[in-house]
């Protein structure tokens, strides 16, 4: 069986920032088997990452099953109806799994951890006629996965992340997704100009703190749209901000800002309910 591998990489001599893409590096590897993924603690330069939880490892494997490398279950586990699932999955996809606790105890950040999938990193691109989630510069794993669980809660399925910004397969971002990152199509961009000339098509709507922007409940979301958020710290640059329909979410005096999860939810949640 003929099995693709793809590297990226980004040549800075060849191509200026504002002109290069990733370029791809493919590599045809005849192979039956899928390479086996070293159990120990995530490093970003790996090629596979892991989930952690039995939901989230199942759902890897109900939904990309030809990424998935291999499964560790407790023993303990072993009388679990979802594991008896995940087990008929791998059986039926060939996956190797076997229980094993000590493995698992290599790479769990969390105890009692009852399973964990190793899957190999992946590549998707945007749609370009579906409503877009753009985050500029975000920081922190676990924002990024609960913000990719309110994607998929609220059918929005693509997510834009401006560069510099956190991993996405960081194994806390994945947990927090529990399993909606594999529901999301997702693509990274040195920089928002590069987004926005590859998605024109789409209204654009950042989110600020902004008084003189429109409130959330008088926004109507017209059209393909794109929601706008900038990062933890210092929320968007105004070159980004200025762009587009600005929209604040009101909130009390008693706090200076909400969560970017917790902003990117309330907004997800207030177009969900216009596109219903």
């Amino acid at each position: 069986m003929l099995a693709l591998s793809i590297n990226y990489f980004l040549n800075e001599r060849l191509f200026p920032l504002s002109q290069r893409r990733i370029i791809k590096e493919t590599q045809f590897i005849m192979s039956e088997k899928r390479f086996s993924p070293a159990f120990k603690t995530y490093n970003k330069k790996f090629k596979y990452s892991f989930t952690f939880g039995i939901y989230p490892t199942l759902d890897l494997l109900k939904m990309m099953p030809d990424k998935a490398l291999k499964v560790v279950f407790m023993d303990e586990a072993k009388d679990n109806a979802v594991v008896g699932e995940c087990m008929e999955i791998c059986r039926r996809e060939d996956i190797p799994y076997e229980f094993n606790g000590k493995l698992i105890d290599r790479v769990a950040t969390k105890e009692n951890t009852c399973a964990v999938g190793a899957f190999e990193k992946y590549y998707s691109e945007l749609e370009k006629n579906k409503d877009h989630l753009v985050l500029v510069e975000p920081r922190d794993m676990g924002n990024i996965g609960t913000i990719i669980r309110a994607m998929a809660a609220f059918n929005v399925y693509n997510l834009a992340i401006i560069r510099p910004a956190a991993d996405i397969f960081d194994p806390r971002a994945v947990r927090s997704a529990m399993g909606s990152l594999f529901r999301v199509n997702f693509e990274y961009f040195d920089n928002y100009t590069e987004y926005h000339r590859a998605h024109k098509n789409h209204n654009l709507y950042p989110f600020v703190l902004d008084q003189d922007a429109k409130k959330l409940s008088e926004t109507t979301f017209s059209g393909l749209k794109s929601l706008v958020f900038g990062n933890e710290g210092h929320g968007l640059p105004d070159e980004i901000s200025s762009i587009g329909t600005k929209v604040m979410i009101p909130q009390s005096p008693h706090v200076d800002s909400l969560n970017l999860s917790v902003s990117v939810g309330i907004a997800l949640w207030e177009a969900y309910k216009q596109s219903a």
